[in-house]
């Protein structure tokens, strides 16, 4: 496991606790995944209800606040792979600060 993931894990795990429903899987380029549940992140690649994929320059700008993970989807920096809806509510946990 990276450096980077553990950094995404321990800044996910509070924001991600007891408010993600279901599986949803953060695939951050070229560095590997991050899954969240109720339960927190953790590394791993399992299936997932709802897969973002971005370069992690994307994902830290989403969580710093710098980027509205909305435009990055549209501009095609942020890819999604499920249901749209629930993409939003992970994306509005990690923009929560």
């Amino acid at each position: 496991m990276t450096t980077i993931i553990d950094d995404y894990i321990t800044t996910l795990t509070p924001k991600a606790r007891g408010r993600i429903k279901g599986v949803a899987k953060l695939r951050i380029e070229g560095q590997g995944s991050v899954m969240l549940t109720e339960d927190g992140a953790a590394p791993g690649d399992e299936a997932a209800d709802v897969v973002l994929s971005a370069s992690d320059e994307v994902f830290r700008n989403i969580l710093s606040g710098a980027q509205n993970p909305v435009m990055a989807y549209m501009s095609g920096k942020l890819k999604v792979e499920g249901n749209v809806q629930r993409a939003l509510k992970v994306s509005s946990i990690l923009t929560d600060a």
